[in-house]
Order: C-alpha cells, then structure tokens, then sequence
C-alpha cells in the first residue's frame, strides 16, 4: 500500500515514528510547517515535538502558511516550544501568550514570508514539516488541501520531514500548480492571466536527499468553524449584492463580475453564499481559501472555476466534496500562497476583495487585527494583499459588537491595518457606503449615516460636527479621537449615557 504513496523506493527506508522525526527538532531551529486556514497541516511531529519538550525543553521559531488546526499552536505553546511565530494564527492559547509578551509574533502580509526567506532577510528554515498525499517517483511532493508555503519551505529549507496523510484521498493528485517565481531584480511575469491558468508542477520539487524522515498519518483536517447565515449577515449579503448588481446596470461589470476574492470566516463566507440567489452567473474565484460557499455556488450553477491556495470546509461540506471529488478537481487550482496573494496578479486580474474588518472609523480606516488598538487578534491574513489591489476594495462588518457595548464604527480607530486609500466599500447590516471619489468630509458622512448602528449615529455625528469646527482636511479632535475605548473600559460600552 506504501508503494502508492511512496514512490521512490529509495526513499521508502524513511519511515519513521513521530517522536523518531520530532527528535531531529533541536532548540533555536526555525521551522516551516505547513498549514493554511487548518487544512493541510503537519498533524503528527508538531504532536510529538511537544511531547519531547516535556522532558528535553527546547524552543523554535515557527514559519506556517496560515492558522493551524488539531490545536496544534495551542499544544506548542502550552508545551513551551514556541519563541517565535510568523506570520498568522486563530488559536486563543497562543493569542493569549502573544498578548502576554511571552511569544514574539511577526504579523505579515501572507504573500510577503517567503520571498523575506528567498532574499535571506529572515532564516533560514531548517527543517520544513510538510503534509502530503504522496512522494512521486522522482522526490517530488504531492500536498494536500493546501499548498499555502509548504512549497518554498520545502525547497528554501536544510532538509524535509514528510507527514503522508493517508485520510486524504490520492484523487487530490493533479490538483496543485507549483509555481515559483525566480529571483529579483530581474525577475520573470508570473504568467497567471486568468483564474484557470496552469504555470507549474503538480507537486513541489525537491532532490530525495533533502527528506530526512518520513511520518506515516491517517487524520483529516480540522473542520472549519464557519456559523450559519444570521439575520445581519444576510443583511451585509444583500446590501452588496444590490450594489454589484448596480455595478452592471451602469456598465462596469457584467453578470459574470470580476474574480472573487473573499477572507476567511462566516461573514465572508455569508456574503459569497449569497450570490446563490442572485442574477450573477459564470462566477470565477481567485482567493486565499476555498470555503463552504464556493462549493455552495458550483453546486447551484454560479461557480465556473476556483483557484486558492487552500481547501477548508465544515464537516458536512467537506463530506460531500471530498466524497464526489472529481465532480469538482476539473473546476479547481492549488497555488502557493505568493502566488494566490501576489499584488501584481491581484491588480491584472481585476479582483474584487471582500474582507472582514473587526472595525473601522469615519474615514475609511480600517482595523482588522487589535483589540482596542493593542490586543492581537489573528493577524492581517491575506486582506492587505488584497484591499491595496483589489479592482474593488470591500470590508465587511457588523455594526455593533459584544451585545452593542461596542460600535464597529468609530471616530478613529487605534490601530490601521488598511488605510483609507486602500478601501472602496463599507458594508454593515445598516447599508453600504461607497467612498470611491469622496473626500475625507463627505465619506464621515455617508460612513455614519449608511453603516453605523442607529444607537451610535448621534454620537458619531456630534463628533464629526465638532471636528469640523477644528477644520482640517481629516477633522478630528485628537484629545477626544479614542476616547470610546476608555469610556467602554470604565463603564462597560461605548453608549455616553
């Protein structure tokens, strides 16, 4: 049975236990795992590297492409392995730890690590721990349900630790499109012109000298956590599909749109459930991660084609797809992250980028990733890559968090992830604001009174009012700009009695 996933025989004398690769770990080595949005994550050595830590304490810096399923970020950190990590995560443990100071997180735009690797600016990556469905004849890794860095740790890094997963089907195989880009300053187009556009190899090529151990598992990726629709989702839903639709009345677009991007999570993944019910067809997706809805909107005939760099689904979803895959491979890419993410691709593809914010101000500001301007969250992710070339820049956002003790829109947020420049739409459950060709004065108004929440637009508006006594082509008033989050701190809301 081996020999179909391990194809090369001289590779096949390998296979070792967990802890026997784990061993091989040694303190102050920089690891690249790979692992994007839960899917395709090395499950088994990052296991058994905590355990090893329990009695021979060691730390690494830990690269990934994205978050980490099987509490795998938890694990490590309870186990006092991680002293660096770069550059996303979702787990609460590790978030906690960050916030406490105890493990130093790099936040980064996710098309950015690798090509830090490729120039030396950081590194380098000893040892890259990588899932994969199979080892092919000549070396050569097959991933998974992500590519995401798998591909550059795996070629940037001293030697590879293999995890083959046998849980995921080898119909996987054909799926990936390794392409990476060379060398700067007098480096070749990426040749990617649309979403279907094949540049690479199935699988990621590296000599078989450089695996130093492979793992045998048989555990499926974590399941996504995305929540159901609820009331003000599908509000945000309908509020952009009436505004894409204007879009084609007044000739920018077409029914097919442009490519799709959509983030992470249940809002995104919400609003692209969507498009269902809307006139849209011939749909194509260009983005990070393929969720729920884009199974969603091939199934109802929406969908065309898919590219991302990674696959994460709910239980349920993923039971249909991975169960009737070739329904869906022909309709499908894997890329690495760079290229999913690059800028120029993003530009010359003309995507429209549909992000979720924890929260913007009456600028267009957008804060994406600290909790009262200090607190991280998860990280920036792939939105930055996305708003700043994006054909339309759209953030998406409840209006109002933790029961309405917190507007999601305020006079200035504490922390930028996106700046105004960088953001064409606003979308809460209230309405939609278009701020292309508005000046900063006439965006504070149609920001309030379209997406604020009813309870917080008077003062919002009082704010703004007395800013612009101040005068100034921003309006503020800096003793009072953040003052919401203390008055939240000391009082328990936002709400001025």
């Amino acid at each position: 049975m081996l020999e179909d996933r391990i194809r090369n025989s001289s590779l096949q004398d390998k296979v070792v236990t967990p802890a026997e690769a784990a061993a091989l770990i040694k303190d102050g080595m920089t690891i690249g795992m790979s692992g994007f949005t839960r899917a395709g994550d090395a499950k088994a050595v990052p296991v058994a590297m905590a355990e090893q830590a329990k009695t021979a304490p060691f730390k690494i810096t830990l690269l990934t492409g994205a978050s980490l399923g099987h509490d795998v970020d938890k694990i490590l950190t309870e186990a006092g392995v991680l002293a660096r990590r770069m550059p996303f995560q979702v787990d609460r443990t590790l978030r906690a730890a960050i916030n406490r100071g105890e493990v130093m997180f790099i936040d980064q735009h996710l098309s950015e690590t690798v090509e830090q690797l490729r120039s030396n600016q950081i590194g380098p990556v000893d040892y890259a721990i990588v899932e994969a469905i199979a080892i092919n004849e000549d070396g050569g890794v097959i991933p998974t349900t992500s590519i995401g860095n798998s591909a550059s740790f795996a070629i940037l890094a001293k030697k590879v630790i293999v995890e083959i997963n046998l849980s995921h089907p080898l119909a996987l195989e054909g799926l990936h499109d390794v392409y990476i880009p060379t060398k700067r300053p007098s480096r070749d187009p990426i040749p990617v012109v649309s979403c279907e556009s094949r540049i690479g190899t199935p699988y990621i090529p590296i000599p078989p000298e450089k695996i130093a151990a492979i793992v045998i598992t048989e555990q499926s990726d974590s399941a996504s956590l995305i929540e159901p629709a609820d009331s003000e989702t599908s509000a945000i839903a309908s509020h952009l599909t009436h505004f894409l639709e204007s879009e084609v009345e007044k000739g920018r677009l077409d029914l097919s749109l442009n490519p799709l991007q959509a983030g992470i999570g249940t809002i995104a993944n919400a609003v692209l459930t969507g498009l269902v019910d809307s006139p849209f067809k011939g749909l194509r997706m260009y983005s990070e991660v393929l969720q729920d809805s884009t199974f969603d909107l091939m199934d109802a005939g929406k969908l065309s084609f898919a590219s991302a760099s990674s696959i994460t689904l709910s239980q349920a979803c993923g039971e249909r797809v991975f169960g009737n895959f070739e329904r869906y491979k022909d309709k499908l890419i894997l890329r690495p992250q760079e290229i999913s993410n690059h800028p120029e691709v993003i530009r010359r593809l003309g995507i429209i980028g549909i992000n979720t914010a924890l929260e913007f101000d009456i600028y267009g500001n957008v804060n994406s990733t600290h909790v009262a301007g200090t607190h991280m969250m998860n990280g920036i992710g792939g939105s930055g890559d996305f708003a700043r070339n994006a054909y339309l820049s759209i953030f998406v956002t409840k209006s109002v968090a933790k029961n309405g003790a917190i507007s999601s829109v305020v006079p200035m947020v504490p922390h930028v992830d996106h700046t105004e420049h960088d953001v064409d739409i606003l979308v809460t459950e209230h309405g939609l604001a278009d701020l292309r060709g508005l000046a900063p004065r006439e965006r504070a108004s149609v920001i309030i009174e379209n997406c604020a929440h009813p309870d917080y637009r008077p003062q919002l508006r009082d704010y703004f009012a007395r800013a612009c006594e101040r005068g100034g082509q921003t309006p503020h008033i800096l003793e009072e700009a953040i003052s919401w989050y203390a008055l939240k701190e000391k009082t328990g809301t936002m709400l001025k009695s």
